[in-house]
């Protein structure tokens, strides 16, 4: 895909969640943006992590905008990731806020590992207003070693579409057992397999391939996805 860089605009924000509190959000937009992504972070690493970084980026250089913030536990500093309540909540209030901020742009909504799963934890329960699709940046579909698809069974009630971006060497992730629940979903979920990443989409020196080169792969599917999406 070919990629222009385009002025970008990154506001620095609080998002108030109902009942739970205030916590840290960036809104990175492009000039001209399309869509908006929000961006919810994985279980061990803030919104601020490099990940993410270049993710923001790498969708702002191509059209969208991201919309990122912290669970309260990271932004309280707690071990442990909130309850799927608070995290649901969380997902709500930013989904709220990013349409609020950025008006007329299809939502898109999900992210990495944890947040990507809490996110459609929450579409399944109801509806996230006016997000069109739903996207997964390594969906972890069970624990390390511990092959299962418990943590999927809420999918089949997600009724918008979704994209399932995966590393074939994804240790939470056994392409074995995600691959049919893919397909039981039929045409309402999408899987993208990158060659030889793994949960963060890190390929190994041998594949003649970098880790760079791993995440446009993926951001180049991302975009192309959100833009098909009605």
């Amino acid at each position: 895909m070919a990629i222009k860089t385009q002025a970008v605009k990154t506001k620095e924000l609080k998002l108030a969640i109902e009942r739970i509190g205030s916590v840290s959000a960036i809104l990175t937009q492009p000039d001209k943006a399309r869509a908006c992504y929000i961006l919810s972070h994985g279980a061990g690493a803030d919104m601020r992590h490099s990940f993410m970084d270049k993710v923001a980026t790498g969708l702002a250089n191509r059209g969208i905008a991201t919309f990122r913030f912290n669970f309260r536990y990271m932004e309280k500093k707690q071990g442990r990731p909130d309850q799927p309540a608070v995290a649901h909540a969380a997902i709500r209030a930013a989904v709220e806020e990013a349409a609020r901020l950025c008006p007329g742009l299809k939502l898109v909504a999900g992210g990495k590992s944890f947040g990507g799963r809490m996110t459609s934890q929450a579409q399944s329960k109801a509806p996230l207003p006016d997000v069109k699709g739903l996207a997964f940046l390594g969906f972890p579909l069970h624990a390390d070693k511990k092959p299962s698809t418990e943590r999927a069974e809420h999918l089949a009630h997600v009724e918008i579409p979704m994209l399932f971006l995966q590393g074939t060497r994804d240790g939470l992730a056994d392409l074995g057992l995600l691959r049919p629940v893919i397909a039981a979903l039929g045409t309402k979920a999408t899987l993208h397999e990158v060659e030889g990443g793994d949960h963060s989409f890190a390929v190994l020196k041998k594949s003649g391939r970098t880790n760079e080169e791993a995440v446009e792969e993926v951001l180049d599917t991302l975009t192309a996805w959100i833009d098909e999406l009605p």
